[in-house]
């Protein structure tokens, strides 16, 4: 039977529930216990797909096409396991499949409740994850005890432990400890109050993780145990570190990972001796970078980073690679101009142009593909950045003047970016997003098969608009090369130059896969060519 582990949290939001639960999956991964986790979040969208990155950060997608809270971004690359869709439950989706069962008459007439149908359902989701190849399960509850929406998978993980036995349940709760005044004085009473409203929820914590600027004393270790009812070894101390990727090893110095492996009985399941060598030979070498190279992220959500943390990430993974830090330039892409460019990109050593949706900024991209084109500067342009490359290349280089994509500009004269040919005449396109992963047959000797290492690869997409096919011919006889496309020839899903130090789209979100201890073959391009740049 698998063991269940649920992190939630208290005092305030965005504490680092998802950092923490992705570096205890790391730690017991590292003892060789098969990790699964999942997030369960409160809000009644049913996923995150139609939000606002302002709302809620960038919009992460799994191998099987499901759109997801960007804390599964986390979990994916500390456990380095390709997460699926039951790894993301929504309050909307519980309803959403609640309301349809009664609708069905499923529940053979009764009156459906909360109790126990809707808490039945959130059960059978983190169920789901229980597979006979899974020891653990770690689920992540979004939100803040106390919340009124976090009520009902509160008392359904509270049930957990009564269906499977308390020796196969660990509580784990995030709380912050507060340092107040001019002598930064630690406080323990917030902490108390979240333990207090978690318990009259009928749940008592077994470990405590406080957050904090510095690390607590034994004294208040000592104080938080006897008044959270916890043994003192399981109040753990979570002091802000510069580098996400060492909390794993600040955990397990304060004992995170042996605690819970005895809490849970998994001892006499073979031991599980910890071996964190290679997490501790990416820690040394991401924390010791002398140089850095200067990266512009071109975006129109620029003021809200959370809206491009894959690629933040994916960046620094290409980092660690080459042993250079990045030094990001945010770029407003409404500020981008043909006159402003030289001033505002000549002096980054790289660009990145990102995904996106709606017309805001588009020309600033273009502007900046083709300064990026022009000047030689290294640009990796991803799902829309490839698109607004093909747009700058078919503009001012295939002589097809005022090109743009059906999606900003229905009647221009060249659409270059289109839908596929069967959805242009499709009035509701909801539903018709290319989502989650698809092959792609890469051009052999191009740059993007030389970089892969191979000419068969697998992405994951996140977009309706396509390379219009019936102007292939035009840009490629104008130089473009498509290096890459879907198996049957149709979908072109990487461009480049070949007299370029690095300019090269995809239609795809590459981030999603990259790894900080394997960093993505494009961002370790990219890096490398950036490097090369700034040796002048």
């Amino acid at each position: 039977m698998a063991k269940h582990i649920f992190v939630t949290g208290g005092v305030a939001s965005s504490l680092g529930k998802g950092l923490t639960a992705s570096s205890l999956g790391r730690l017991l991964k590292a003892r060789g216990l098969r990790v699964v986790m999942q997030k369960l979040d409160p809000y009644i969208n049913v996923d995150p797909g139609t939000m606002n990155p302002f709302e809620h950060g960038e919009v992460f997608v799994t191998d099987d096409g499901f759109e997801t809270d960007l804390d599964l971004g986390h979990y994916e690359r500390f456990i380095d396991v390709n997460l699926k869709k039951n790894s993301s439950v929504t309050t909307g989706s519980i309803y959403q499949t609640v309301i349809a069962r009664e609708r069905r008459g499923d529940y053979l007439g009764k009156t459906v409740q909360v109790i126990p149908h809707v808490t039945d359902e959130i059960k059978r989701r983190v169920n789901l994850l229980a597979r006979e190849d899974v020891d653990v399960v770690i689920t992540e509850v979004g939100g803040t005890v106390g919340d009124i929406e976090i009520l009902p998978f509160l008392e359904a993980i509270r049930q957990f432990r009564k269906d499977i036995g308390r020796d196969n349940v660990c509580y784990v709760h995030l709380t912050l400890v507060p340092s107040i005044g001019p002598g930064g004085e630690q406080k323990t009473k917030p902490t108390q109050h979240s333990v207090t409203e978690l318990r009259s929820r009928g749940i008592q914590p077994d470990v405590i993780v406080c957050r904090t600027s510095e690390d607590l004393s034994e004294s208040l270790k000592s104080k938080i145990s006897m008044l959270c009812d916890v043994p003192k070894d399981a109040v753990i101390s979570a002091a802000d570190i510069p580098n996400i990727y060492e909390l794993p090893i600040v955990l397990h110095k304060e004992g995170l990972d042996r605690y819970i492996i005895n809490h849970l009985r998994l001892e006499s399941g073979g031991g599980f001796e910890l071996n964190l060598d290679s997490w501790l030979d990416l820690v040394a070498r991401s924390s010791n970078l002398k140089e850095s190279v200067k990266i512009g992220i071109i975006g129109k959500y620029v003021d809200h980073p959370d809206a491009y943390l894959s690629v933040v990430e994916a960046l620094r993974h290409g980092g660690i690679f080459h042993g250079v830090a990045i030094d990001f330039e945010w770029i407003q892409a409404e500020e981008v101009t043909p006159m402003m460019a030289e001033s505002m990109l000549g002096h980054l050593s790289g660009i990145v142009i990102p995904g996106g949706f709606g017309e805001r900024g588009i020309e600033g991209k273009v502007a900046a593909a083709g300064f990026a084109r022009e000047s030689k500067l290294p640009c990796l342009g991803l799902c829309l950045g490839l698109q607004t490359m093909v747009i700058d290349y078919a503009r001012n280089v295939a002589g097809l003047e005022h090109a743009h994509s059906r999606e900003f500009k229905e009647d221009a004269p060249h659409l270059v970016i289109d839908l596929m040919e069967e959805q242009r005449t499709v009035k509701d396109l909801g539903g018709t997003m290319r989502l989650g992963a698809y092959v792609a047959r890469l051009l052999p000797g191009s740059r993007v098969a030389d970089l892969y290492g191979e000419t068969i690869v697998s992405e994951r997409h996140r977009h309706r608009f396509e390379v219009n096919s019936n102007y292939r011919s035009r840009l490629e006889e104008a130089g473009l090369v498509c290096s890459g496309e879907s198996p049957d020839g149709s979908l072109v899903e990487f461009v480049e130059l070949k007299d370029h130090p690095f300019w090269i789209g995809t239609q795809a979100h590459p981030e999603f896969k990259s790894r900080p201890d394997r960093a993505h073959p494009l961002f370790r391009g990219l890096i490398e060519a950036a490097i090369e740049r700034q040796k002048g």
